[in-house]
């Protein structure tokens, strides 16, 4: 049972073998998870690296894919905060059987650990999101956040009145934030191949062993998919200092 395990993971594995060609040019010479964030000089996956340490990560798996000696050559160069181990799939084995083969290139197989996608950039406690998970008894537990919708909004009242103009609202729904904490036994729920979202985590749910942990109020989160999401992600940075 999850309950008997230490609520704060130490090991966490970082999905970056996706092709990213919503965010090309970026892309044509480096993975998704290399693009810089303009102003930093670092790579989204520098930042989650160092978001994972200050949380109390030791050491993290990292799954690449597309141009992965790219990735592979800046981890080798680069002074990390923590232990860093690469995995590459020599073929496709979707989402859910890529994060199992991740995992079992974790140090501690008998511990729990987190999973990121490699192209979120977000601050928030991640220590929370293990507690949680910790009290729920949960197999899995998704980081859950409310982005703004890219549109404007038009309010009306029941007769059809136009009331008011809301410009990129908040989401009425909560979407996964591409955070996870996992359970040691979580890992043998994984397929070998195939999308644990379509059949891990829809069977977890049937049994209420997966939870959902919302974003503590006003937490930094952004999904890096298009050149629009780097701009307004260099933009919110310089606005609060991030």
């Amino acid at each position: 049972m999850t309950g008997a395990q230490h609520p704060h993971p130490t090991q966490a594995v970082v999905l970056a073998g996706g092709q990213g060609s919503r965010l090309r040019p970026y892309t044509d010479d480096r993975p998704k998870p290399m693009v810089e964030i303009p102003g930093t000089g670092t790579p989204i996956i520098g930042h989650q690296l160092n978001w994972l340490a200050s949380e109390g990560v030791t050491d993290v798996v990292v799954s690449c894919g597309h141009l992965a000696g790219v990735l592979q050559e800046w981890l080798d160069r680069t002074q990390l905060p923590l232990r860093v181990t690469t995995v590459v799939e020599t073929e496709p084995l979707g989402r859910g059987g890529g994060l199992k083969y991740a995992a079992g290139s974790l140090p501690r197989p008998d511990e729990p650990w987190y999973a990121t996608n490699g192209d979120i950039w977000t601050r928030f406690p991640l220590r929370e999101m293990a507690a949680f998970h910790h009290e729920r008894d949960a197999e899995a537990t998704l980081a859950l956040a409310r982005p703004r919708i890219p549109w404007g909004a038009v309010e009306t009242d029941a007769f059809g009145h136009v009331l008011d103009f809301i410009e990129s609202p908040p989401s009425p729904y909560l979407i996964n934030a591409g955070v996870y904490v996992f359970s040691a036994a979580f890992t043998e729920l994984l397929p070998d191949r195939g999308d644990h979202e379509r059949t891990t985590f829809p069977r977890l749910a049937r049994e209420r062993r997966l939870a959902g942990f919302p974003l503590p109020q006003g937490a930094y989160w952004r999904a890096i998919d298009t050149a629009k999401d780097l701009t307004e992600a260099a933009e919110e940075l310089n606005a609060h200092g991030r």
